[in-house]
């Protein structure tokens, strides 16, 4: 039987570390135990969030409803020729698959080592890092629907992914909690070298011909020198979103600052680093109170101590402002405010 909890604090299951309470709290480790959970009248009668790592989620104030966390476990995998069929359950930590893959020399989630959430949380926001996307490997998903307990297979194309964003995030937020994610893999590396400061990290540890294991501890040290262990320091990794603006208007700010930092898109389109952007208005390592930015890396806010939700999102909102005023882009943040 299900255990519905009441005033359930949430400060260890956030990642920013910050005090909250849910009226209603819930842990789910299988898909039953999810409709099991559908038939009771708190799940009905009040409003629902769906936890998983708690890394991309800021807590502004209590939340008032039922927290779902969801902590499906299991890992399989099946081979047919060279390509590898993975299949995690949601609550798996993230890094702990990549690992498993890597370990196994199953290529295509090495450049996503060491991003912290879990498996379930990947599809929902199309994780991403170092020139790959989990829309580049992700074969399907299942997920439960929260309107009819039913259990619905996903399409790499039903999920409609984007930069950082999905179907569950659209039209379909709220209305599915993932349980599994199935991953297609292969035994040949089709090695991503180009994104950020890969090649210069192989160069200095001396490696020509890397592998996927040499691959995922390069893109791990890079990420452990410029972001903060969530376990030291409250954070939730990339605050805001990398925004991409039309080429006409990027060519008119790169008239006035030469060195902006961009990707490019396509032919109309071009993305531009919000860490340069809030690094360059002098955000980077900037406090309010315990609230700030991180000292490696403008995109990131922290909670150095006792910061409140609100004090970390003002914050948020302050450096939106600065942006705004300055480049004229409206940044739009990755977590989600509750």
């Amino acid at each position: 039987m299900i255990q519905i909890l009441e005033n359930f604090p949430l400060k260890n299951l956030n990642t920013f570390g910050v005090e909250a309470q849910a009226r209603w709290f819930a842990e789910v480790n299988t898909p039953e135990d999810l409709q099991q959970l559908f038939t009771s009248d708190i799940w009905k009668n009040h409003k629902r969030f769906v936890l998983g790592g708690g890394s991309n989620v800021l807590f502004t104030q209590d939340f008032d409803g039922l927290i779902v966390k969801v902590n499906i476990r299991g890992i399989e995998y099946r081979e047919e020729g060279d390509a590898i069929y993975v299949t995690a359950g949601a609550g798996e930590v993230w890094n702990d698959l990549v690992t498993f893959c890597v370990g196994r020399g199953f290529a295509g989630l090495e450049n996503l080592s060491l991003i912290p959430g879990s498996v379930g949380a990947s599809p929902v926001q199309n994780i991403g890092a170092y020139g790959v996307e989990v829309k580049d490997v992700l074969y399907s998903c299942s997920a439960f629907s929260t309107d009819t307990a039913q259990i619905r297979q996903f399409s790499n194309a039903d999920c409609r992914f984007a930069y950082r964003d999905s179907v569950f995030k659209s039209e379909l937020k709220n209305k599915f909690i993932i349980t599994q994610v199935t991953f297609k893999l292969s035994k040949i590396p089709h090695l991503k070298l180009e994104y950020g400061a890969i090649r210069q990290e192989l160069a200095n540890r001396g490696i020509s011909n890397p592998t996927i294991k040499d691959i995922s501890d390069v893109v791990s040290q890079i990420r452990v020198n410029k972001l903060p262990d969530p376990s030291t320091i409250g954070n939730a990794g990339s605050f805001f979103k990398n925004p991409i603006i039309p080429v006409d208007k990027f060519r008119h700010l790169q008239s006035a600052f030469p060195d902006i930092v961009h990707f490019s898109v396509d032919t109309h389109h071009e993305k531009i680093s919000a860490g340069w952007m809030i690094e360059k208005l002098g955000w980077k390592g900037r406090f309010i109170g315990p609230a700030g930015t991180w000292k490696n890396q403008a995109l990131v806010l922290v909670n150095s101590g006792n910061a409140t939700g609100i004090a970390i999102y003002e914050l948020s909102d302050a450096i939106i402002a600065d942006v705004e005023k300055h480049f004229d882009i409206t940044l739009e943040r990755e977590v989600n405010i509750l």
